[in-house]
Formats: structure tokens, sequence, C-alpha cells
């Protein structure tokens, strides 16, 4: 018969969290800390639950990536957000930012209702601060409940070469001034590994990151943010199972990022002596295919 179908399909019921008698914020944030990976931001690890912020209440929940490069505040409520619910997420993200100025850091709003009003409020904020607004649903089927969250904002991070940056030209004393002498110490080291490629490769120095000239043209194969403590470092590199094993072979953490091709590591100073075989190896090849 025409229209038939075998499928058995449920009627769902949405209802509310925050007027559910036994559900309420304590056990919402319990439920995310067991599996942050709910909030389908990536397989994120719990970092801490309600952590004091000083003079300003306690942070839901601080989770952070599986390389524990990039931390993610969020601030869960019930109900509809709201111009304090903002500020506070906003707050947070901020002491956390320059608690830990190495890490990459987003704030993210989990709300039931993220009304139109500040829906376009936290919109202007996401272009200067990386924020992300998650809508949390509770839906009932068949006696059971289901907990659903949807992404309604999201925060395209730029990538070092993003076009404001570029435009904002530094020197080496602005980057001595945001870094350690040791990490800054480790980029001239692998700049001098890039070198035995080719001689010519200088540093380009913007307010964003630092890139890389060959032959007197911006090639960025290269790119570097020096920190207090750790030296950020980004090479250009097709993502292989060959590149893959010999990143994992030589013990570090690092992500691909696709847009623009590269491997990303964060490096402790030392860690470039005590892989030096590793960076020759990986840097020649980036140069090669790069440069």
């Amino acid at each position: 018969m025409a229209g038939k179908t075998d499928v058995a399909l449920e009627k769902a019921e949405v209802i509310s969290i925050k007027d559910h008698p036994v559900w309420n914020e304590t056990l919402i944030q319990q439920m995310i800390a067991d599996d942050p990976s709910v909030l389908g931001l990536g397989p994120l690890l719990l970092r801490d639950k309600e952590r004091i912020q000083p003079h300003r209440g306690r942070l839901d929940l601080l989770l952070q990536s599986e390389d524990a490069t990039a931390w993610y505040e969020v601030e869960v409520q019930l109900g509809a957000t709201d111009e304090t619910h903002i500020v506070r997420t906003i707050e947070y993200w901020d002491v956390e930012r320059k608690r830990y100025p190495d890490l990459q850091h987003t704030a993210v709003i989990i709300a039931e209702d993220i009304t139109s009003r500040f829906f376009n409020v936290i919109s202007l904020f996401n272009q200067a601060i990386p924020i992300i607004a998650l809508k949390m649903s509770a839906v009932r089927i068949g006696g059971q409940t289901a907990l659903l969250f949807t992404k309604v904002l999201d925060y395209e991070r730029k990538g070092l070469e993003a076009a404001d940056e570029i435009l904002q030209p530094a020197d080496r004393a602005y980057w001595e001034s945001h870094s350690s002498d040791a990490t800054m110490k480790a980029m001239d080291k692998i700049l001098q590994i890039a070198r035995e490629s080719n001689p010519t490769i200088e540093l380009k120095y913007n307010k964003g990151y630092i890139g890389t000239i060959v032959d007197g043209s911006r090639s960025n194969f290269l790119t570097f943010r020096p920190r207090k403590k750790a030296l950020n470092l980004g090479a250009y590199l097709p993502s292989t199972p060959d590149n893959n094993k010999l990143c994992e072979e030589a013990g570090f953490e690092f992500d691909y990022d696709p847009r623009y091709s590269k491997y990303r590591f964060v490096l402790r100073p030392e860690d470039v002596d005590k892989h030096m075989a590793f960076f020759h190896d990986f840097i020649r090849r980036s140069y090669e295919e790069g440069g």
C-alpha cells in the first residue's frame, strides 16, 4: 500500500529543564563533566568544576582539548540567557586567559533559550572575543529524557595568516616583551635549522604571529608564537600517515590545521635540542613542500 512504512515513530516532547522537579543546574553540570563530548565541541576533557574566581564567584566548568593547548570556559544557565550571564561568562574567560596566556581560550555560553536580543549581543562580542553559544534542550521520548545541545553561534578562530594580523607589523622587541629569552632562543634555533635548506630565510614580525620570508617573499611555511613558557610552532606539510607517525614517534603533542595545511606544536624551550634530528627532517620537508 502506498505510503505504508515499517518505521515506528515516537512522539517527542520538549520539556523545561528550569521547571523540572528533579533536574537542576548542578545535575546538568555533572552530566557535562562526566562526558564533555555531549556538547558537540570535540573530544574535550574536564579540567575543573566550580572553579573559584578571584572576587567573581565560580566558573561552572573548565574543559580542555586532548592536547591541553585549548581551554573552554563554560557557563550553564537554565531558562533564557540574560546580560548577567553573558558578562559573567566573559569575565571568567578573561580571568583564565590572563592566568594562562600561552593557551587558546574560548568562552562557552549554554542556556535553554538564547533570545534574539541576546543573540545579537553575543554576536557582537563574538566578533572580538571567541564565544560559542549552545542552546540546551530536554526532550522526552517514550518515557526517557534526552539532553541535546545545539550550536547556535560558533567562533571561527582566525588562522595565523589572518589579514588583520598581517597588516599590523611588529619587531623583535615587541615579541621579546611578550615572551621569554628561552622561547625566543628556541625560535632562533628553528630558524637556523630552516636556513640549512635556504640561507635567505628571514623572520617577518607581525603582532599576531611571526612568519617567514623566503628569497625576499612572504612564505610562512613556518609560523611562530613565542610565549613566556612555550613556543607555538606551525609547520606547513600535508597531513599523511607518514608525517603523523614522525610526530608521534618524536613524542610531541600536536594537532593539524587543515585550513592552512599546518602541523601545530606547543614546544618547551628544551624540546628543540632534545629532538634536533626530528626538526631537521620535519622542517626540511616543510620547506620543500611549502617554502
